[in-house]
Order: C-alpha cells, then structure tokens, then sequence
C-alpha cells in the first residue's frame, strides 16, 4: 500500500512536469549550454491541471484570511512557474473576483457564479505562491497578496 502511494507520488510529480505544453510558447526549454540552474523556476503552461488546483488552494486560503461577506473564486490566470523544491512550488498571478455565494453558505466554488450586481462585483490581481508535497498529502500557502 505505501508502495503504491510513493509510485502514485512520483507519477504526478513526472506527469505535471512532463505536461508542459512545448508548443503554447509558455515552455521555457534552456538552450543546451545555458546557465539556468537545475532547481530553477520555469514558465508552466497557465493550462495545466496542476496550475489551476495551485490556483485554487491560492483563492481558498484568500477567502479564509478576509473578511468579505462573498466568496471569491479564480477568473483567470495570467502567468505561472513552477519550481521543484522538495515537492512543487508554484508561483502564480491569479485575477480573482467576488462570487454570488456568502462565506457562511461554505458552497463549492465550481458551483458558485461571480457577482453579477454592479455595486457588488470587485476583481483582485494576486500573486500566490502554493508548495505542493504530495507524497505527504500536504499543501501549503504561505505567500497570497492582492490587490
């Protein structure tokens, strides 16, 4: 069993390395004698399935630190890199805008709607940084600034 989750691990790490899209232009692939270190952040695809839950662990943490009425949920996602760092660090800028759904209804983000009335809508530009783990389930959020 603990077998299976260590190779489980290991093949996420190499498929959401391995799903960088190389011809989005997003890839940033070294020439052969560059000097960017191994270890180096590189440019991911703002696509990437491993993007957007990083995005969304970003916007769950906004909505637990604020004291807004409203949830908000990511809109779009304008750039992404990732760094591998015991686990994945991604560093992420990340529009967000207020939903239609109240903190105290604690609803699903998929299932909420941005705000449609004028007087209410606000959109944040924020910058997360996510670090990943997966081999010990763990993901932490210790950079999320908006503005």
């Amino acid at each position: 069993m603990a077998a299976n989750f260590i190779y489980s691990c290991i093949a996420l790490c190499c498929l959401t390395l391995w799903s960088f899209n190389g011809t989005s232009g997003d890839t940033h692939v070294p020439p052969p004698h560059s000097t960017m270190k191994p270890g180096s952040p590189i440019p991911v695809n703002i696509n990437n399935s491993g993007v957007r839950k990083a995005a969304r662990f970003g916007v769950y943490r906004y909505n637990n630190s604020s004291n807004d009425l409203f949830l908000f949920k990511d809109s779009q996602i304008n750039k992404a890199m990732v760094q591998i760092v015991r686990g994945l660090k991604y560093m992420l800028h990340v529009e967000i805008k207020r939903t239609v759904c109240e903190k105290r209804e604690h609803s699903s983000l998929d299932s909420c709607h941005f705000q449609r009335k004028k007087n209410l809508q606000q959109t944040l530009r924020c910058y997360f940084e996510v670090w990943i783990t997966p081999w010990l389930q763990k993901v932490h959020v210790p950079v999320v600034r908006c503005h």
